[in-house]
């Protein structure tokens, strides 16, 4: 079974690549972006003929073209590449030309194809499956690609772990900023005149209706609600998931709940996901926890019992194959719905492994100024690989803002109480 443009063709709400190219190497990547599209509307129609000879003509003149563009140029291609190969190891699988098939096989991976719950289910390869050396590749697609499996090894913490670490801390809603955002923005009147849960469910959807997720553009330079969100309305434009979830925090932190942002990322051991997600953590005092928010899919997250989860019990219930259930009406940009398989066990899944939060959580917490010093603490399973050093601290030269990072392998100091 094919899928459009080269079935590994997945849009990630909130990818960030960003390609520095000159005038001459930016048109020469215009061209072959032309060439890429044939190639996969070529591709497309050899594969459903089955004309082996037809695909790996045109997938010649790709390479031929591919391999002269520079490094940046194949990084942005590289997808349609691994397309090609793996959409043609299908067809020579169809075939039952066994050798042909594991040979390209082969080279998507090698290619950077690690789409393994893709592969578990497409009958294509049906014809190889049994081949020792498909095991062998699809194995080592699955340490990268298959996201459960990979959360599931890194169930284990050090709840011993006593590192000293600064406490978080949340800026009063008395906070002139804070006051003035609550006021320009009538969220009184969005809150509503519920308990905690429904107040905080009903400034969720208020910012994701709001502002449109844009994960194709970096933030505005000052990070803060009132300036991100006028320059969205200047602009007729969006904020990606660190800059809904900024505004957000900002919202409840101004209504008087104690909020984070919480950066959601991948293992990533071989340098190659560019992706992350930030959503929001909320303390709520009638259900005493906190519990999950993300106004980029206009999501949190329930048990079978609709009680609000944390991030936290997401994480736990994700290794440990329990009941999950999101909104129904969760969605992005109102354009495509959310489901449980995608957004949890997918995507979530892989963005779970590691979470990190500002400690100190605050209007304008991330606008870079002189001298100024952004503290972090990131949460790291015992599985992961680079645990060291135990404080990382950069300096960004353009601003002399300091960046500190204080790593902990204890959930209970991550998520302590406020």
């Amino acid at each position: 079974m094919i899928a459009v443009h080269l079935k590994f063709r997945f849009f990630i709400s909130c990818i960030l690549l960003f390609i520095s190219i000159a005038g001459s190497a930016q048109k020469e990547n215009a061209e072959f972006r032309q060439l890429a599209h044939l190639t996969d509307s070529v591709c497309m129609k050899a594969y459903y003929i089955r004309d082996s000879n037809a695909y790996k003509k045109q997938l010649s003149l790709f390479l031929k073209k591919y391999d002269k563009l520079d490094s940046s140029g194949k990084k942005e291609f590289m997808q349609d590449l691994n397309g090609a190969y793996y959409n043609l190891c299908c067809l020579y699988s169809l075939q039952n030309v066994k050798s042909k098939a594991l040979e390209y096989f082969r080279k998507s991976y090698e290619a950077e194809y690690y789409n393994y719950t893709h592969i578990l289910g497409d009958s294509d390869l049906n014809n190889i499956r049994n081949e020792i050396e498909f095991k062998i590749i699809a194995n080592k697609m699955r340490q990268i690609g298959d996201y459960l499996y990979i959360l599931k090894n890194a169930s284990k913490y050090n709840r011993a772990d006593s590192r000293q670490l600064p406490a978080f801390t949340y800026q009063s809603k008395d906070n002139p900023n804070l006051v003035e955002l609550r006021k320009s923005f009538k969220l009184d009147s969005v809150a509503g005149k519920g308990n905690d849960i429904s107040k905080v469910i009903s400034m969720l959807h208020f910012i994701h209706n709001l502002i449109p997720h844009d994960g194709s553009h970096e933030n505005p330079t000052v990070k803060n609600a009132m300036a991100m969100i006028a320059i969205c309305k200047k602009d007729n434009r969006g904020l990606n998931c660190r800059g809904l979830a900024t505004v957000l925090n900002e919202c409840y932190l101004s209504m008087g709940f104690k909020s984070r942002i919480v950066t959601c990322l991948p293992k990533d051991s071989m340098q190659i996901d560019p992706d992350c997600h930030v959503i929001n953590s909320v303390y709520l005092p009638s259900l005493k926890k906190w519990v999950w928010m993300d106004p980029t899919f206009d999501a949190y997250v329930m048990n079978e019992t609709g009680e609000l989860l944390s991030i936290e019990e997401v994480r736990e219930r994700l290794i440990a194959g329990k009941t999950l259930l999101i909104n129904p009406d969760a969605n992005w940009n109102h354009k495509s719905s959310q489901n449980e398989k995608y957004y949890l066990e997918y995507y979530m899944a892989k963005n779970l492994y590691m979470l990190e939060c500002p400690v100190n959580s605050e209007y304008n917490m991330e606008t870079r100024e002189d001298g100024k010093t952004i503290s972090y603490i990131k949460l790291l399973p015992l599985e992961y690989y680079k645990q060291t050093p135990a404080i990382d601290k950069n300096t960004i030269k353009s601003s002399n803002t300091t960046y500190v990072v204080y790593k902990t392998n204890n959930p209970a100091a991550f998520w302590e109480t406020p």
